[in-house]
């Protein structure tokens, strides 16, 4: 009941307003339809390059920002574009999608036993302003034999995603022993602080 009250307060407020997901990620459109019942799916083919100066802590940002601004010129009035990027980092280090199996392997070996953060940066175009946010969320592995390393591998889709992993998978039921912020970061979308910036957003302009 509570989850069905949140759903339509926030749908409440936004029935005038197009919204307009622009990620192709299956998980991301799983976790919106959360919030908001109705949006539309739209992508486009982005380089997705960044300065190297950049911080770990700053790319997700900037890429989600960087995303936002390539819809500028499609976008209407009363239209909100949602746009995000999400990254792994260990040590400093970006951890991106694994190039095949054996970098899979080698990834979440990397990360057994170890805590690393995802950062989900997201960037929301309305009305010919972005408004951008980061979220952050640490998480803990046990420590993985190479058994179950690789049972993870044969058995699920890690190679879509960063850090070799998703946490709504068995690797998440199995593998991870703590996590500190919000979980539904780690799948991609920080729905907790989204539902608030969209709610601010809407009620700024109107």
């Amino acid at each position: 009941m509570a989850v069905y009250f949140i759903v339509n307060l926030l749908e409440e407020k936004i029935k005038r307003i197009d919204i307009k997901l622009a990620s192709k990620s299956p998980r991301r459109h799983q976790l919106l339809r959360n919030i908001i019942k109705d949006f539309e799916i739209v992508s486009k083919e982005i380089d997705e390059s960044y300065p190297k100066s950049l911080k770990a802590s700053e790319i997700a940002l900037y890429l989600a920002k960087l995303k936002a601004k390539f819809y500028e010129k499609d976008a209407k009035e009363n239209q909100l574009y949602i746009t995000a990027d999400t990254i792994v980092v260990y040590k400093q280090k970006v951890l991106g999608k694994p190039k095949n199996k054996k970098d899979a392997f080698n990834i979440l070996q990397e990360l057994s036993g170890n805590t690393h953060i995802v950062y989900t940066g997201v960037s929301l175009l309305f009305n010919g302003e972005i408004n951008s946010f980061v979220d952050a969320t640490e998480v803990t592995f046990y420590d993985l034999t190479k058994d179950e390393i690789k049972f993870y591998i044969d058995h699920y889709k890690p190679m879509d995603k960063a850090g070799s992993y998703g946490i709504q998978e068995w690797m998440g039921y199995a593998g991870v022993k703590k996590i500190e912020g919000d979980f539904f970061n780690v799948m991609g979308l920080p729905l907790h602080r989204l539902y608030r910036e969209i709610e601010k957003i809407i009620s700024k302009k109107n």
